[in-house]
Formats: structure tokens, C-alpha cells, sequence
């Protein structure tokens, strides 16, 4: 039954759209779009946390890179998804690639650092760009067009949120159950066993850590679509705090709970920061108590993680 739930939360996903909600239609369509945007982030981050037991402080970073690939190539009147998914990834992997082959020298404590290290490097070198608003940010001058087709206005753009985030996480869980997949947690069990078996624990972990990237700039693209808007906030280390906290709410591992809490953190920011200016206060003793009860994450609740 537990396999199920994966398909529940995508039906109900679905479903969604077709809920008579009246006036309330647009907001709760665009709240519930802004849940699977960071559920595709912290889907990502789950891949390198949860199957490869690398904890990154800087995968925000990730997030930004794709937003402002929106941003750039929009100030260029290049605006076709296709050519801007592909500018997005490509950055995000290569920056993936020449950090994590740094990063991954270290581990613990150190790797967290290097990891927001990198990212602020990110944070500060968005902020620093005038042409694209600086710290104000950049405004787009309209969403994305797929072929030349303005389909990500309206309704469009759940869709699209969904369609991606499911064809993201059937590629985890292909990769999460793949031979690449159990040499990656055998690396995150014991390195040195997994190296004396003929595995190569840096290899698969920059894999790892390229593949997340790019899951996560995608995110940062459709981010930036939504908001129709770009800043340098989205690369925070803050915001990396965030990804962590679904990931490890939801249950770091099963994947499907990293969407989990990413509905749990943004529905329930919204519904305390409707009822009082003080929401963080109750927010924070909130997730410990949860952190404290479920010990397996959301995903975890009524036996073992799927």
C-alpha cells in the first residue's frame, strides 16, 4: 500500500485544478504551483541527502543559477523554454561539477561549509549584476513560450509544474533503484567498503551532485516563470535552510516525502502567516516536535519509508 502513496500525491495533485474553489481559484493554484516548484528542489537536494548521504548547504545556489537563466536570456528576447531549460541545466551542471569536485575532497562539517561557501559566492555575484537589477532584482517581460506558444500562462503553468515534477521523480527513483543508486547509498553506508568493492565513492557522489543541479535549476526556472520576477534571495543560504528542512521533514530518503514537506512548510507558513505577524514563533517549535515525533518524516508516518 505504501507504494500507492507516491500516486495518491500525484492524483491529488491533479485533481486540484478541477476543485471548485471560486474566487479563491487563482491563489490556491498558483500556492499549490509554488509547493511543487520547491518540492522539485527539495527532490533534488533528497538525491544528494537522502540516497547520498551528502549534506549541502548550498543547494540554493542551484536554484538561482536556473532562475537567472530565465532572467539573462529574457533580457536578450530569448524566451522558447526548450533553449532556456537547456542554458539553465548546463550551468548548473558545469558550476556542479567544478565546485563538487572541490567540495568532495572534504567531509562532515567541512563539505557543509564549502558547500555555502560556493553558494554565497553565487548570492553575491547575482546580487552584483546591474544590468539584471542588482539586489532589487529583475522583472520578466513576460513567462516563457514553449515553440512559440505562450503555454505556461494561466492553468498552463500547473500543469507544467506537475508534469515536470513527476518525469523528475520517476527519474530518482529510476536512479534511486539502479545499479549507480545502490553503489551511491553503499558510499553513504561505509566509503572505504564501498571503494574496496571497486566503486569509485567521489565519482558517483559528483554524479550525484550534477544530476541534483540540474533537477534543481529546473525548478529555479519555473520559479522564475511563476513569480514572473528574479532575485539573489533565491540563492540564500536561508533558502538552502529551507530545502534541508523539507527534505528532512518529509523523511530524507523516500523521495516523494521531500514533496511532502514542501507542502507541509508552505501551507502551513501560509495559513500561520494569515493568523498572526508572529508566525515564526510558532512555526519553529512546530517542526521540532515533528522532528521529535516523526522520527522517519512525514513519509514515515504508519511504518516504513517507500
Amino acid at each position: 500500500m505504501r507504494r500507492l502513496v507516491p500516486v495518491v500525491l500525484f492524483a491529488v495533485l491533479a485533481a486540484v485544478p478541477f476543485l471548485p474553489l471560486g474566487q479563491e481559484a487563482n491563489f490556491v493554484l498558483l500556492l499549490v504551483s509554488r509547493v511543487m516548484v520547491f518540492g522539485l528542489a527539495a527532490l533534488s537536494l533528497d538525491l544528494l541527502l537522502g540516497v547520498g548521504g551528502m549534506v549541502s548547504f548550498g543547494h540554493a545556489a542551484y536554484l538561482a543559477i536556473g532562475a537567472y537563466a530565465v532572467a539573462v536570456l529574457d533580457a536578450n528576447d530569448i524566451t522558447d523554454v526548450g533553449v532556456v531549460l537547456a542554458v539553465a541545466m548546463g550551468a548548473a551542471g558545469v558550476f556542479a561539477l567544478a565546485t563538487g569536485a572541490i567540495a568532495l575532497r572534504t567531509r562532515g562539517v567541512n563539505f557543509i561549509m564549502i558547500t555555502l561557501a560556493f553558494a554565497q559566492m553565487v548570492f553575491f555575484a547575482f546580487g552584483a549584476l546591474s544590468a539584471y537589477g542588482g539586489d532589487d532584482g529583475y522583472s520578466l517581460a513576460a513567462r516563457n513560450t514553449v515553440l512559440g506558444w505562450p503555454l505556461l500562462k494561466g492553468r498552463g503553468y500547473y500543469w507544467a509544474c506537475l508534469a515536470v515534477l513527476v518525469v523528475a521523480y520517476l527519474l530518482c527513483r529510476m536512479l534511486a533503484a539502479s545499479r549507480f543508486g545502490r553503489a551511491l547509498r553503499a558510499v553513504k553506508q561505509n566509503p572505504a567498503r564501498a571503494a574496496a568493492m571497486g566503486f569509485n565513492p567521489v565519482a558517483l557522489q559528483l554524479v550525484a551532485m550534477v544530476v541534483g543541479a540540474m533537477l534543481c535549476s529546473v525548478a529555479g526556472v519555473l520559479l522564475a516563470n511563476g513569480a514572473e520576477f528574479v532575485s539573489p534571495a533565491y540563492g540564500t543560504w536561508q533558502r538552502s535552510g529551507d530545502l534541508l528542512i523539507m527534505v528532512i521533514l518529509g523523511g530524507a530518503g523516500s523521495l516523494h516525502g521531500a514533496i511532502f514537506g514542501s507542502a507541509f512548510v508552505l501551507l502551513l507558513e501560509e495559513g500561520l502567516g494569515r493568523a498572526t505577524e508572529h508566525w515564526r514563533l510558532v512555526f519553529g517549535p512546530l517542526l521540532v516536535l515533528c522532528v521529535i515525533f516523526f522520527r522517519g518524516g512525514l513519509a514515515g508516518i504508519g511504518g516504513r519509508r517507500g
